[in-house]
């Protein structure tokens, strides 16, 4: 997802303060099709929390723009505070793997105050883009310490893993 329509709405939600894509991109995500177990359990919806510097540079938190308008096709709350990052993290985009995976480790946490509303829920982690799944592995790590008995994961896109390939159109072509 590094070329094209969706890399772009993902670079001007997160960096160019175009919130109000968030709207279409939410509205593709509700799309998706999801098992019918998730469907009927989901309890809230969870957006990765940034840092404060992050946040504060940029003014809001594209994650929860996307959490905000999923809500409202989905039918589900959003705990917005539920998970909180404990640190300031570095930008993970130069990172190898291994670098973004201890970047982000331990930095999400569930505060005490919350423990009873997880305890036993099915949560839906939201982000805008899943890339080594470093965050999103962190997250989920902290919101099973905090109590969650299943947590599934949603993002708009997913930037591509260095062996994927452009598929010309010339391969769908069958003779």
């Amino acid at each position: 997802m590094d070329t094209g329509t969706g890399a772009d709405l993902v670079h001007a939600l997160k960096y160019g303060g175009w919130t109000r894509v968030a709207q279409p991109m939410a509205a593709r995500m509700a799309r998706l099709d999801w098992p019918r177990d998730v469907v009927d359990e989901r309890a809230a919806l969870i957006p990765i929390p940034l840092g404060r510097d992050r946040l504060r540079e940029r003014g809001y938190n594209q994650a929860a723009c996307l959490a905000m308008a999923l809500a409202a096709h989905w039918r589900v709350p959003v705990w917005a505070d539920t998970l909180v990052r404990t640190r300031d993290t570095q930008s993970q985009v130069r990172l190898t793997p291994s670098d973004r995976a201890r970047n982000v480790s331990g930095a999400f946490v569930v505060p005490d105050h919350h423990r009873a509303s997880l305890h036993d829920r099915h949560v839906v982690l939201v982000d805008d883009v899943i890339t080594t799944a470093a965050t999103v592995n962190a997250a989920v790590e902290a919101l099973q310490e905090g109590g969650a008995r299943i947590i599934s994961c949603v993002t708009f896109g997913r930037a591509p893993d260095p062996g994927d390939r452009a598929a010309p159109d010339s391969d769908f072509i069958r003779n």
